[in-house]
């Protein structure tokens, strides 16, 4: 299993990052440690939360990062593992925040959920409108200096705003963004694909997808109206999936599957490693099977053939 570096920074990784929105959430304290326990088992080591996961769960305040930094502690593996963080979000101010006040400050907040004196990589979660690029950069460059966050990324940002944001970096002396986070599958492609990924491959951005699965969609388990009883998100799930385009992508990978034995979600994350600018894709799960499948997804290399009957698929 190949390693891939981000970006410039000297942070090499498996071509898996487990996401853990659901850790407190769909999954529980238990086991949330028995898929963390896993995940590193099968020699991965990147974990990327927020400071607001997830607080949309009734008397949930930040558990993701809480259980993390109580499993690293019971583990004594922090030096062993990768911590990715996001700050930014809306966490009661009203708006989204990236201003270098409230950066400064919650950086403290996560560093005492996750039970660390430093974060591997720190991120602006969502665009502030409000706040000037400069004040957020400022920040996120004192904090490296200050040696509380290693390396600074970016999500949910668009050509213009992540242009804009190197080039203060690079006027103004400042630590960069060294990776973005963006929504990116089989499915979801126009927002990156095109000048996005293209800035990203000159600059040596490295792109960490997330919704890699698309909400589940790309597993397969959805293919009629029926289906959205699955889950509780299946409803949402079938009514911006379940369409002409949607159901070509799953033909065009039960193809593949069919040539590959692989299940229909490795397929979908070994297309998206495949893609420039992909560093590692971001995938959650709620047991140790779905980590397995996640670590096969992660080791299957596609034939060229199968890459461009995806690819076109999905156009």
């Amino acid at each position: 299993m190949s390693l891939r570096r981000l970006g410039r920074t000297d942070l090499s990784i498996a071509p898996l990052i487990l996401g853990t929105n659901v850790v407190g959430w769909t999954a529980d304290e238990p086991t949330s440690f028995a898929v963390l326990d896993a995940f590193v088992a099968e020699g991965f080591t990147a974990i990327d939360t927020a400071d607001s996961y997830s607080r949309w769960v009734p008397g949930n305040d930040s558990d993701s990062e809480k259980i993390i930094g109580r499993w690293m502690k019971a583990r004594g593996n922090r030096a062993r593992v990768l911590v990715f963080t996001k700050v930014g979000t809306d966490m009661g101010q009203g708006h989204n925040d990236l201003s270098a006040q409230w950066i400064i400050a919650e950086v403290e907040q996560s560093l005492k959920r996750l039970q660390t004196d430093y974060i591997d990589l720190y991120q602006s979660h969502w665009p502030d409108p409000r706040t000037p690029q400069d004040e957020t950069l400022e920040a996120h460059d004192r904090l490296v200096k200050a040696g509380k966050v290693r390396f600074i990324g970016t999500s949910n940002h668009d050509v213009a705003l992540l242009s804009e944001a190197l080039a203060v970096s690079k006027a103004r002396g400042l630590a960069r963004y060294e990776t973005l986070q963006n929504e990116y599958n089989l499915f979801t492609r126009s927002g990156f694909e095109g000048a996005l990924q293209d800035l990203c491959v000159k600059e040596d951005i490295a792109m960490i997808p997330y919704y890699g699965l698309a909400s589940g969609f790309l597993t397969g388990k959805y293919r009629s109206a029926a289906d959205a009883e699955k889950s509780p998100r299946g409803r949402g799930v079938v009514q911006k999936y379940l369409n002409e385009r949607g159901l070509k992508i799953l033909a065009a990978m039960d193809e593949v599957a069919a040539r590959t034995g692989a299940a229909l979600s490795e397929i979908a994350l070994a297309w998206l490693a495949a893609q420039p600018a992909v560093a590692a894709p971001i995938a959650s799960a709620t047991s140790v099977a779905q980590v397995e499948s996640l670590a096969r997804g992660a080791r299957l290399t596609l034939k060229a053939d199968d890459l461009a009957l995806l690819s076109a698929a999905g156009r």
